[in-house]
């Protein structure tokens, strides 16, 4: 999977078209994301020990991979992300626009 916890991204179709948020989780195994302030969904919740307070709460679900490019943070434009290897034999990600190293060091 090309998108990790904590990249900025931009959802590319659906409901959220145009947003961009920051990556909350990633779900590998079912190849989906969740990214704040997208796919907001409403969730009925009961009052618990930690939660003292029930009622309908408003959290993000996930939404699938494939609907999110990752911004780069040089360019700041969504891109495809690309892989290359350092002199030391590190694999990084790179953007497929500016040629510069997404991950950081």
């Amino acid at each position: 999977m090309k998108v990790k916890k904590g990249d900025l991204v931009r959802v590319i179709s659906g409901k959220d078209k145009g947003k961009e948020g920051k990556v909350l989780r990633v779900i590998p195994k079912l190849d989906k994301i969740v990214v704040e302030n997208v796919n907001i969904v409403k969730k009925h919740q009961r009052p618990t020990q930690e939660l003292r307070e029930g009622g309908i709460i408003e959290q993000p679900s996930a939404i699938h991979a494939s609907k999110v490019m990752v911004v780069c943070p040089s360019c700041g434009k969504p891109t495809r992300v690309g892989y290359r290897f350092l002199e030391e034999g590190r694999k990084v990600r790179i953007c497929r626009k500016c040629n510069e190293i997404i991950d950081k060091v």
